[in-house]
């Protein structure tokens, strides 16, 4: 559907505004919101085929519950990601809401610093988890799947999340117009 082209007083004839073209850091954080967007449809998937089959077929699915959680802590890794970057997740802060402007940014950068630091370590425990469990060659009870693999998505979920907190970092210092948080009334 296209808009109906208006006219200035001027005669110029103008349309609907141009979309605002994405840099390759906006489709790289995009993607990784639609990953984590897959991850969660892929978990309701999974809860509500096992409890169709065991309500009308009295059918359990083998290791579905299994999967489930581990299905689950992709899940939240790749929530992880999706959040950190946006800012868009639940805080509460009276002191960041009464602070001046400049001020706000430098808190702003100092908990996105420390959060670096913290998913930074996490990342770095999981990537031992994930090579500890596949040398352990830990499976599933029913199917015997190797369950390293979860791990190892998990894992990429939490680079994701370092590699997107870096960049709002990056952005916070030095391009804080590129950050499209979410607009917070400060406090009164």
């Amino acid at each position: 559907m296209t808009a109906n082209p208006e006219i200035t007083q001027e005669g110029v004839i103008t349309g609907p505004p141009e979309p605002v073209r994405k840099n390759f850091m906006d489709r790289f954080i995009d993607s990784i919101e639609w990953i984590a967007a897959f991850f969660v449809g892929i978990v309701a998937l999974n809860t509500f085929t096992a409890v169709f089959m065991r309500k009308f077929f009295a059918v359990t699915i083998p290791d579905y519950y299994n999967f489930g959680q581990f299905l689950l802590g992709i899940l939240i890794f790749w929530g992880i990601a999706a959040t950190s970057y946006r800012g868009t997740h639940i805080t509460v802060d009276l002191v960041w809401a009464n602070a001046t402007p400049k001020y706000q940014r430098w808190i702003d950068v100092f908990a996105t610093l420390v959060l670096l630091f913290v998913v930074t370590v996490q990342t770095y425990t999981l990537f031992d988890k994930v090579v500890s469990t596949r040398a352990e060659h830990i499976v599933t009870m029913d199917l015997q799947v190797p369950i390293w693999p979860f791990f190892l998505v998990s894992w990429i979920g939490d680079v994701s999340a370092v590699l997107l907190i870096a960049i709002r970092t990056w952005r916070l210092i030095f391009h804080p117009e590129d950050i499209h948080d979410a607009k917070i009334k400060t406090a009164e």
